[in-house]
């Protein structure tokens, strides 16, 4: 399976290839890191946890510290069902935008907006009172509840309460393009939500591909540390002392006297 969590930025339009014009929503999807990884041995279950936008490390608690020790402080965590534990991934995995290909079709979820407060007119299609002598002020509400005899109101009994503002699923989505140098995803058509809201990307067909050759960066403090710490340089040569005339003399005398042995010798 794969999956991705990403901000929803807003919905424009662009041009297919036969020149229809299609309506698209802007995700900006990823960068995502693996946070956590649970098993059916240790967890009783088989997903994954995936975490969302960077912040500061000060803004989490002691839990969410240790929680994240040796990776990045991230704000948003997720949790994804998967079919088994042989999906491949490992905590402190990072994956983009990349993961995904046009073409593809996929599920978005996300909370739709918020609507407040609203009545059975609205809510429920209900066409309230007739408007006609007695029934002043009684045009948009609800009326009876039923009898009576239970002395409650039942179960799922069509009444005024908030609207929207819950986790909704739209399916059979498809993917327009990628844009992976600012990690965009265009979706075909609407995506759950409002403008800056957070979605979850899913395509059940396919794995997530990590390329674990890829050189891993170095940290900032492990940049800080080479470049504090200089290179080691080479023992500099001594400059050598000028010879004066009289160690030139003392060079000369010395050579010329086997010279004088050999003469005695003869």
């Amino acid at each position: 399976m794969k999956f991705i969590l990403g901000t929803k930025l807003g919905m424009t339009q662009v041009f297919a290839d036969d020149g229809r014009v299609v309506p698209v929503t802007r995700v900006q999807a990823g960068p995502c890191i693996v946070t956590q990884v649970k098993s059916q041995k240790t967890d009783n279950c088989s997903a994954v946890q995936i975490g969302y936008q960077e912040q500061k490390m000060f803004r989490l608690n002691k839990a969410q510290q240790g929680h994240l020790k040796g990776l990045k402080s991230l704000r948003i965590l997720r949790d994804v069902r998967v079919e088994d534990d042989n999906h491949g991934l490992e905590r402190g995995d990072e994956f983009t935008a990349s993961v995904f290909a046009p073409g593809e079709k996929i599920e978005v979820t996300g909370t739709s907006k918020g609507k407040g407060f609203q009545g059975v007119v609205k809510r429920h299609n209900f066409k309230g009172s007739p408007k006609t002598h007695g029934h002043k002020d009684q045009h948009r509400m609800p009326g009876s509840i039923g009898s009576t005899e239970p002395a409650r109101v039942l179960k799922e009994t069509r009444m005024g309460r908030h609207k929207e503002d819950n986790q909704v699923t739209v399916k059979n989505l498809e993917v327009i393009s990628i844009d992976l140098d600012n990690n965009e995803i265009l979706v075909k058509g609407a995506v759950p939500g409002a403008r800056g809201s957070i979605v979850l990307i899913k395509n059940r067909e396919g794995n997530i591909e990590i390329d674990r050759s890829a050189p891993v960066e170095e940290t900032s403090d492990k940049k800080q540390e080479t470049e504090e710490t200089p290179a080691t340089e080479a023992p500099k040569e001594e400059p050598k002392a000028e010879e004066t005339p009289a160690d030139e003399a003392s060079k000369e005398e010395k050579t010329e006297e086997p010279k004088d042995d050999e003469a005695s010798k003869t």
